[in-house]
């Protein structure tokens, strides 16, 4: 079990697997040439180590394993070996690739291969956990926020392991919420098994994870195997922050939504600042997400510029660093150009606008155009896209009418100057929640005050368990209450 140049401690050493549950659990193993090779088989000792907390079998836990470089090289599936023995050789017999770091890549193909049924994993509908754990020591050379994100939203539940000088915004980009169950940092290679007896925890609790941890969950605590997770009630959504353990109101319909910003020399590099922060705290407002809100940006000055498209981005934080790194451009003021770059590319399916989905502009400027609006702006509204008009400062009021959808007191919004930009944010988030994600906080809260009245009732005998249809009849209610606020 041991390798020859690695002394373990005994407490490690256990006789009989524990009585975990089963998993279908794939390990992605970092083999770059930043791995020494003494280093790199303490990666294989600690693979082999934590095996001991499994039990390996075709109708108990599955193990995969796939090692990254330059490129992915598979070693094994989930239904390559049905026994811990078997699974221990093919990890003492794997060689160091000793190229690049596609960490990127490799999440991909853990996402779209080594979790298919083709590759061994049992069908969603029974529920068996998908667990990867991803070993890395340094920088991808390619993106893994997009990729990571959207692994997760397909069920797998990633823990990410970085040893020695691995950003922790990177791993924190790769592990699933909570953070501080799945991602975990070590300052070198000698101290990665120091996590054996954490994650033989994890592995190993027969208890549910949600009942001996302090979950801190503002809403729902789930327990899984080898962790927990924070769910929120119907109506609302986990908020994009770090600890992944409170909630906020949830837009339900999805929307693709394209900002058409002014980016001329009348606003100023400091105004253009402001402008980015006004996008941001739209974009929080959003459930932005693979099946969710879409988000698409364009700039404006003499020119046209797409600063990212619809089917570029699938999670929050990912939009606002691309707003963040926006360039002034500074130049004339283009916003019939604008338009019909909207219309034309920054909704067709090229650029990931969906079928029958919701279309919104939202269009920012604070001064008069150069060019005409009316024409662009028409073709887009009767093709379906409301247009919201934000103007300025010396914004046009008779341009913003022509830019906004009907009636205009519900798209047409204007600010005196920037420092009050503010009012206009909060006026806007509000009407889009109205018109086209129709959020049904108020009727959740009133379902929750009555189903708690109700439990009252019955623990007090004043409602009696033949009375249980008014229990199915008011759940029926709230249900056509919601669905009506959801359009």
């Amino acid at each position: 079990m041991w390798f020859p140049d690695h002394k373990p401690s005994m407490s490690l050493i256990t006789e009989d697997p524990c009585k975990a549950m089963p998993l279908d659990f794939v390990f992605v193993i970092d083999s770059s040439r930043s791995i020494r090779p003494n280093d790199y088989e303490k990666v294989k000792a600690f693979i082999v180590n934590l095996l001991q907390f499994l039990k390996v079998g075709p109708d108990a836990t599955r193990v995969g394993l796939l090692q990254y470089g330059s490129v992915v090289q598979p070693e094994f599936s989930l239904n390559t070996y049905t026994t811990k023995d078997r699974v221990e050789q093919a990890v003492r017999s794997m060689e160091h690739l000793a190229t690049g770091t596609m960490t990127g890549l490799a999440i991909q193909y853990t996402m779209e291969t080594a979790f298919t049924e083709e590759e061994g994993a049992r069908p969603a509908d029974l529920l068996i956990p998908r667990i990867a754990m991803v070993v890395t020591d340094g920088r991808p050379q390619d993106t893994v926020e997009e990729i990571a994100a959207q692994a997760r939203q397909a069920g797998i539940q990633i823990f990410a392991i970085g040893v020695g000088r691995v950003d922790m915004n990177t791993l924190k980009a790769i592990g699933s919420e909570p953070h501080s169950e799945h991602v975990h940092l070590v300052a070198n290679f000698s101290q990665i098994e120091t996590l054996i007896s954490v994650f033989q925890s994890k592995l190993c609790g027969g208890s549910e994870m949600c009942e001996v941890v302090d979950h801190q969950c503002q809403h729902i605590c789930v327990s899984s195997p080898a962790s927990y997770r924070c769910k929120c009630r119907k109506g609302f959504n986990l908020n994009p922050d770090a600890d992944g353990k409170t909630c906020k109101s949830k837009c339900e319909r999805v929307m693709d939504l394209v900002f058409v910003i002014d980016g001329s020399k009348s606003l100023g590099p400091a105004n253009f600042e402001l402008v980015k922060q006004f996008v941001s705290s739209i974009v929080d407002s959003l459930d932005i997400s693979l099946t969710g809100v879409h988000v698409g940006l364009l700039q404006y000055s003499t020119k046209v510029r797409t600063e990212f498209t619809l089917g570029q981005y699938s999670v929050a934080r990912s939009v606002k660093q691309a707003v963040s790194r926006m360039q002034y451009m500074g130049r004339g003021s283009m916003t019939g150009s604008a338009l019909r770059h909207m219309f034309e590319s920054s909704f067709s399916a090229k650029e990931g606008a969906r079928p029958n989905v919701p279309r919104v502009g939202v269009v920012f400027t604070d001064g008069r155009s150069q060019d005409d609006v009316s024409g662009w702006a028409d073709k887009a509204k009767d093709s379906g896209v409301t247009l919201y008009a934000l103007g300025v400062g010396k914004a046009i009021e008779q341009e913003l009418r022509q830019i906004a959808s009907e009636p205009d007191e519900k798209h047409l919004y204007y600010a005196e100057n920037f420092e009050k930009i503010g009012e206009i944010t909060k006026k806007l988030k509000s009407r889009i929640c109205k018109e086209s994600m129709c959020q049904c906080e108020s009727v959740i809260m009133f379902q929750t005050q009555v189903t708690e009245k109700l439990k009252k009732l019955a623990q007090n005998n004043i409602l009696f368990p033949n009375t249980c249809g008014l229990h199915r009849y008011t759940k029926w209610i709230f249900g056509h209450l919601v669905s009506m606020c959801l359009c």
